[in-house]
Protein backbone atom coordinates (compact mmCIF):
# COMPACT_ATOMS: atom_id res chain seq x y z
CA UNK A 1 0.00 0.00 0.00
CA UNK A 2 2.93 2.39 0.51
CA UNK A 3 4.05 1.97 -3.12
CA UNK A 4 0.92 3.62 -4.56
CA UNK A 5 1.54 7.09 -2.96
CA UNK A 6 5.21 6.90 -4.03
CA UNK A 7 4.19 6.13 -7.63
CA UNK A 8 1.74 9.06 -7.62
CA UNK A 9 4.43 11.44 -6.32
CA UNK A 10 6.96 10.23 -8.94
CA UNK A 11 4.37 10.52 -11.73
CA UNK A 12 3.48 14.09 -10.71
CA UNK A 13 7.20 14.99 -10.47
CA UNK A 14 7.83 13.56 -13.95
CA UNK A 15 4.85 15.47 -15.34
CA UNK A 16 6.15 18.74 -13.86
CA UNK A 17 9.62 18.11 -15.32
CA UNK A 18 8.09 17.34 -18.73
CA UNK A 19 6.07 20.57 -18.72
CA UNK A 20 9.12 22.66 -17.71
CA UNK A 21 11.29 21.01 -20.39
CA UNK A 22 8.69 21.52 -23.13
CA UNK A 23 8.23 25.15 -22.09
CA UNK A 24 11.97 25.83 -22.56
CA UNK A 25 12.27 23.93 -25.84
CA UNK A 26 9.25 25.63 -27.40
CA UNK A 27 10.27 29.17 -26.51
CA UNK A 28 12.31 31.17 -29.07
CA UNK A 29 15.84 32.31 -28.23
CA UNK A 30 15.86 35.52 -26.27
CA UNK A 31 16.90 38.70 -28.03
CA UNK A 32 19.79 39.02 -25.58
CA UNK A 33 21.52 36.07 -27.28
CA UNK A 34 22.03 38.09 -30.49
CA UNK A 35 23.98 41.34 -30.52
CA UNK A 36 21.88 44.00 -32.29
CA UNK A 37 24.94 45.65 -33.87
CA UNK A 38 28.48 44.54 -34.63
CA UNK A 39 30.81 47.47 -34.05
CA UNK A 40 34.49 47.91 -34.67
CA UNK A 41 37.09 49.88 -36.60
CA UNK A 42 37.74 47.12 -39.14
CA UNK A 43 36.53 43.66 -40.09
CA UNK A 44 38.56 40.82 -41.55
CA UNK A 45 37.33 37.45 -42.75
CA UNK A 46 40.01 34.76 -42.89
CA UNK A 47 40.13 31.32 -44.51
CA UNK A 48 41.08 28.06 -42.82
CA UNK A 49 44.79 28.93 -43.22
CA UNK A 50 44.43 32.30 -41.48
CA UNK A 51 44.84 34.35 -44.68
CA UNK A 52 42.67 37.45 -44.95
CA UNK A 53 40.14 36.90 -47.76
CA UNK A 54 37.88 39.91 -47.18
CA UNK A 55 38.24 43.13 -45.25
CA UNK A 56 36.37 46.32 -44.51
CA UNK A 57 38.33 49.18 -43.03
CA UNK A 58 38.40 52.94 -42.71
CA UNK A 59 41.51 54.54 -44.15
CA UNK A 60 42.28 57.90 -42.50
CA UNK A 61 42.79 61.06 -44.51
CA UNK A 62 46.41 61.50 -45.53
CA UNK A 63 48.73 63.43 -47.82
CA UNK A 64 49.93 61.41 -50.84
CA UNK A 65 53.52 61.37 -52.11
CA UNK A 66 52.55 63.85 -54.83
CA UNK A 67 51.20 66.28 -52.19
CA UNK A 68 47.52 65.56 -52.95
CA UNK A 69 45.11 65.14 -50.04
CA UNK A 70 43.48 61.71 -49.78
CA UNK A 71 40.15 61.92 -47.92
CA UNK A 72 39.04 59.45 -45.26
CA UNK A 73 37.77 56.38 -47.13
CA UNK A 74 35.82 53.24 -46.32
CA UNK A 75 37.30 50.35 -48.29
CA UNK A 76 35.98 46.84 -48.93
CA UNK A 77 38.42 44.30 -50.39
CA UNK A 78 37.72 40.76 -51.59
CA UNK A 79 40.96 38.81 -51.91
CA UNK A 80 41.75 35.63 -53.88
CA UNK A 81 43.36 32.56 -52.36
CA UNK A 82 46.70 33.75 -53.80
CA UNK A 83 46.41 37.09 -52.00
CA UNK A 84 45.29 39.31 -54.89
CA UNK A 85 42.66 41.93 -53.96
CA UNK A 86 40.41 41.33 -56.97
CA UNK A 87 37.43 43.42 -55.87
CA UNK A 88 37.76 46.82 -54.23
CA UNK A 89 34.90 49.14 -53.39
CA UNK A 90 35.67 52.47 -51.80
CA UNK A 91 33.67 55.47 -50.66
CA UNK A 92 34.63 58.86 -49.30
CA UNK A 93 32.94 62.23 -49.06
CA UNK A 94 34.63 63.29 -52.32
CA UNK A 95 34.42 60.13 -54.43
CA UNK A 96 33.29 56.53 -54.74
CA UNK A 97 34.55 53.75 -56.92
CA UNK A 98 34.87 50.10 -57.67
CA UNK A 99 37.71 48.15 -59.24
CA UNK A 100 37.58 44.57 -60.52
CA UNK A 101 41.03 43.14 -61.23
CA UNK A 102 41.86 40.25 -63.52
CA UNK A 103 43.03 36.89 -62.19
CA UNK A 104 46.36 36.33 -60.46
CA UNK A 105 49.21 36.57 -62.93
CA UNK A 106 47.77 39.59 -64.74
CA UNK A 107 48.95 43.13 -64.10
CA UNK A 108 46.87 45.35 -66.36
CA UNK A 109 43.50 43.62 -66.73
CA UNK A 110 40.86 45.52 -64.81
CA UNK A 111 37.59 47.43 -64.81
CA UNK A 112 37.17 50.67 -62.86
CA UNK A 113 33.95 52.52 -62.21
CA UNK A 114 34.18 55.80 -60.39
CA UNK A 115 32.44 59.00 -59.47
CA UNK A 116 34.51 61.93 -58.26
CA UNK A 117 32.88 65.24 -57.53
CA UNK A 118 30.46 65.84 -60.38
CA UNK A 119 32.11 63.51 -62.92
CA UNK A 120 31.98 59.78 -63.47
CA UNK A 121 33.85 57.31 -65.64
CA UNK A 122 34.19 53.69 -66.64
CA UNK A 123 37.63 52.37 -67.59
CA UNK A 124 38.27 48.98 -69.18
CA UNK A 125 41.80 47.68 -69.68
CA UNK A 126 43.13 44.42 -71.14
CA UNK A 127 46.42 42.71 -70.47
CA UNK A 128 47.59 43.53 -73.99
CA UNK A 129 47.45 47.24 -73.13
CA UNK A 130 44.19 48.16 -74.86
CA UNK A 131 42.26 50.64 -72.75
CA UNK A 132 38.94 52.39 -73.14
CA UNK A 133 37.53 55.07 -70.86
CA UNK A 134 33.91 56.08 -71.10
CA UNK A 135 32.78 59.43 -69.70
CA UNK A 136 29.31 60.92 -70.09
Amino acid sequence: MKILPLMVVLTVANLVLLIVTLAHVGSPASSQDIAPVLRGRALQIVDEHGSVRASIQILPASVQKNGELSHETVLLRLITEKGRPSVKIGASEESAGMALAGPSGTKNTYVQVGAQGTTSSLTLKDEDGREQTIKP
